[in-house]
């Protein structure tokens, strides 16, 4: 069987959206949406919203929209998001911890099941209900705890090398937030999560804003 075609990551991005404001409009139980309200809805057109769809199927119906249950029932099914996913969460610091206690992963089906340190300092601390377990032991726990998902939270000297043992251990897929680019074979997908980059960014973007004030 041929490999699905590769999906560009702006759309990626605008079907989580998607999938989102549907999920909102679901609990409000509004019944039906337009491409346009749609697009209206995250920041992209009508035309952008049909095409996206259109990488996946045929959708919604002339004249009447789109349904939003089924829709967001699909989009889910369609981004693997139907299911649980367990998850190592690697790096007991301020991030990780925030990560461990965060009820808005679990609520969307994403489970840390374990939780790895590598300063005995913190081995058989607890947090949200978990124990952080030294390195040692983490090939055979996520073997045995069948997990697919690897978050990194450590600082950048080490985090290749946790990305080396994840990867060993199973793990396809990485969030990183060590500001490091990782190296990883085919088949392992890694997205980068650089904060300070965001606000970077963020303070470009606002610097080039008119001020409102008369000079």
């Amino acid at each position: 069987m041929p490999d699905p075609a590769p999906v560009p990551r702006a759309s990626l991005q605008r079907m989580l959206l998607y999938l989102r404001q549907l999920e909102r409009l679901g609990r409000e139980s509004v019944e039906t949406i337009s491409s346009a309200q749609l697009g209206d809805a995250v920041g992209a057109t009508s035309a952008q919203v049909r095409k996206d769809l259109a990488c996946f199927g045929q959708f919604g119906q002339r004249g009447v929209g789109y349904r939003v249950a089924t829709l967001a029932r699909t989009l889910r099914s369609i981004l693997a998001l139907d299911g649980a996913w367990r998850v190592a969460l690697v790096g007991a610091g301020n991030i990780g911890r925030a990560l461990c206690t965060a009820r808005n992963l679990r609520e969307r089906g994403f489970h840390v099941v374990a939780l790895f340190d590598s300063d005995p300092l913190k081995e058989s601390c607890t947090w949200a209900g978990l124990r952080v377990q030294p390195m040692r032991v983490l090939a055979r726990t996520c073997c045995e705890q069948q997990i697919t998902l690897g978050i990194i939270a450590v600082p950048s000297a080490g985090a290749q090398d946790v990305a080396d043992q994840l990867v060993a251990a199973g793990v396809r897929g990485l969030l990183n937030f060590a500001p490091v680019r990782l190296q990883v074979p085919p088949g392992v997908e890694v997205l980068d999560v650089d904060l300070a980059a965001q606000l970077q960014q963020l303070a470009f973007l606002t610097s080039r804003r008119p001020s409102g004030k008369e000079a």
